[in-house]
């Protein structure tokens, strides 16, 4: 009879705390740029869709660094990766002491650019090192723990945001020593990291998606088809453009919300930041209720489900029915909640050596998230209720994806 995988090994519980505090350092600074947003429209009289550019800056890091970060995680290892991550990630934080001072939104997406290069690093290594720290058989398990973590950070960072942000902010440039406070308090807390990260030892440890133990065949991430190349697998190509789709989605959906609370419901900019916590907390209840459905129905088919779900909820939100379409607004982040983590694990499954490489381009799959916004901003202009019609397109990709195409073809 073959022995239950523990969760984590005693051995590696300090390394596995401090890999998911990174997860929740850039699920932290990720919601809190969708605050800069409304922010930003006020301190720097920018538009909606000019707004739209700070995700721009942020998810077009991912596609310029993840594939480097892959390179370097493979050539120097784990602990390089995190400290390469944290380094850039605290330069962007410090950056937005001289973007204030000179009041430059261009400066500003510079810092934001160069944070989310960090962030690409850091998504990149701490994904498969948190599937290394022990049994192969438990990885998916310990990534969706640390993910849980990702939605608390999601959670809090409007929650500070907004303090910072909004509380003394009166629409004028000198506001811009608030964003410059918050950041760079941010990144002395990185500079602790680092600190931390330099002093921790990390033990020799192997990716458990190449590695051949002798369990169960099924639990293993086998390539059962050693001769294709890796664009031959089909079913990693549909993983990375969904990915693509459902951070577009993601981002226009929360670069946006803060307009809504404040358009559609007519809410305070502190008020909308409230909401758009909870807004927050949704993604982190449908994450842990999502974990456990995977208990008693496929992955796929819950991904095609929550998919369907999304559309749904987008419908009415674009209605502009008041308390109604804000609900579906709030469900909207319920059902996103389990597509990154269940897209990236459906798009790995049985490519062995090929497994790292593969981490990179759907990690690159981000990069819909620096586009989508501006194309939403330029109907948010108008009507921003209409334009959540517009992430619909992007949930029947994901919908397909699980229905269908999610399919490892030997």
């Amino acid at each position: 009879m073959m022995q239950k995988a523990a969760f984590i090994e005693k051995k590696f519980i300090v390394n596995f705390v401090f890999v998911t505090s990174l997860f929740l350092m850039w699920g932290l600074l990720h919601s809190m740029s969708d605050v800069l947003n409304k922010y930003f429209q006020g301190a720097l009289n920018v538009s909606k869709s000019q707004s739209g550019l700070i995700q721009f800056s942020v998810f077009g890091a991912y596609a310029v660094m993840s594939y480097p970060a892959g390179y370097f995680l493979k050539k120097f290892g784990y602990k390089p990766g995190v400290l390469l991550g944290l380094s850039l990630f605290a330069i962007g934080t410090f950056l937005f002491i001289p973007a204030a001072n000179a009041a430059s939104f261009s400066f500003f997406r510079i810092a934001l650019f160069v944070m989310g290069c960090g962030m690409a690093t850091l998504e990149t290594v701490a994904h498969p090192f948190a599937a290394a720290l022990g049994d192969q058989r438990t990885s998916d398990r310990r990534i969706n723990f640390s993910q849980s973590f990702n939605a608390l950070g999601a959670t809090a960072g409007p929650l500070i945001a907004s303090w910072f942000l909004f509380r003394v902010t009166t629409g004028n440039a000198h506001d811009l020593d608030a964003a410059k406070y918050l950041y760079v308090s941010i990144g002395g807390v990185l500079v602790l990291l680092i600190m931390a990260f330099l002093f921790l030892r990390v033990p020799v440890l192997n990716d458990p998606h190449v590695a051949v133990a002798e369990i169960d065949p099924e639990a293993v991430n086998v390539d059962t088809a050693p001769e294709k190349k890796l664009y031959q697998h089909k079913h990693f190509v549909w993983a990375t453009v969904a990915q693509f789709f459902n951070v577009a989605a993601q981002a226009g959906t929360w670069a946006f919300f803060i307009n809504y609370a404040s358009s559609i419901m007519h809410f305070s900019n502190m008020s909308a930041s409230r909401y758009f916590s909870i807004f927050m907390a949704m993604m982190m209840l449908g994450r842990f209720t999502g974990t456990y459905l995977m208990k008693f129905v496929a992955p796929n088919k819950l991904l095609a489900f929550f998919a369907m779900g999304s559309i749904l909820m987008c419908i009415i939100v674009a209605q502009g029915l008041g308390w109604p379409s804000f609900i579906a607004l709030m469900m909207i982040n319920f059902f996103f909640s389990i597509m990154f983590p269940t897209i990236f694990s459906l798009g790995l499954k049985n490519l062995g050596s090929h497994t790292q490489q593969a981490s990179s381009f759907i990690s690159m799959g981000v990069v819909g998230g620096a586009v989508f916004p501006l194309i939403m901003g330029q109907v948010a202009n108008h009507d921003v209720a209409k334009a959540y019609y517009l992430p619909i397109v992007c949930y029947v990709v994901i919908f397909l994806f699980g229905y269908k195409f999610y399919k490892v073809k030997h």
